[in-house]
């Protein structure tokens, strides 16, 4: 996919909880096992791939997959799993699928009788993945109201600027606006100081962390189409660099490709 393709997707994206009766298919089963299995090299986070995922679910309808994310208990893990989770997700809606990012509104004991989960791995969250129709149902149209009654401008997300951000920035952080977040919170803090770019988030050995993962990846996304190159440090500032992105072109081939 390319970065405006990715974008696009960024548009299209709604959390989706009632699902049709018709599963994925066998060759999507499969192209999402290859993507799960591309971001596992790079991330610190795991993706695992269940067919199905009804069984862990009482509010969601339908028939529908899951990707289980765990990893150690760190920050970084966390931050893995909601950059590298997003990646996936902004794929699927692209090409027509729906998704969901779920904290905890599922049944943990049923994922761990699914998986063989290390005990020294934490399961951080789930992905569901699946058909549905164009239209919300009564369910998904009520749980959007509540939990989007006020968006955070990415201006309300900043505790320190000392300058007006760059064009590209701001475009970046037009894209962040766009990000998923739990329950709709928004805990992403951000500094602009120097030249400088940061973001943090208050507690990040919580799923907090996966929140900035995912603002990390839509700020990057709009720095991108402006022109930007640049990766997040392990500090999380923002360096304009030569950059990667993950890009997966098709079924079966997936891979990490240098923009010039």
């Amino acid at each position: 996919m390319t970065n405006q393709e990715y974008i696009k997707a960024v548009g299209l994206r709604r959390s989706r909880r009632a699902y049709k009766n018709k599963p994925l298919s066998e060759d999507v089963k499969s192209v999402i096992r290859e993507m799960a299995d591309a971001v596992n090299e790079l991330s610190e986070a795991k993706f695992t791939f269940i067919d199905d995922a009804t069984p862990a679910f009482r509010l969601f309808t339908g028939k529908f997959s899951m990707l289980v994310v765990t990893g150690p208990d760190s920050q970084k893990g966390r931050e893995d799993a909601g950059y590298y989770g997003e990646s996936i997700i902004l794929q699927c809606v692209y090409h027509g699928l729906s998704t969901c990012w779920v904290g905890g509104t599922y049944n943990e004991n049923k994922v761990y009788d699914m998986l063989d989960i290390p005990k020294d791995k934490r399961l951080y969250c789930v992905i569901t993945i699946g058909n549905t129709k164009e239209r919300f149902s009564a369910i998904e149209s009520t749980m959007y109201k509540t939990t989007h009654k006020k968006n955070k401008s990415y201006q309300d997300m900043f505790e320190f600027s000392d300058d007006k951000l760059p064009e590209e920035y701001a475009y970046g952080m037009k894209l962040v606006e766009a990000a998923p977040s739990s329950v709709n919170r928004r805990p992403v803090k951000f500094r602009y100081e120097n030249g400088f770019l940061s973001a943090h988030v208050d507690e990040p050995y919580s799923d907090k962390s996966i929140d900035l993962g995912i603002a990390k990846l839509h700020f990057l996304l709009g720095v991108r189409a402006k022109g930007i190159n640049g990766k997040w440090s392990y500090t999380n500032t923002f360096e304009e660099t030569k950059a990667e992105i993950l890009r997966f072109e098709n079924k079966n081939s997936s891979q990490r490709e240098e923009e010039k």
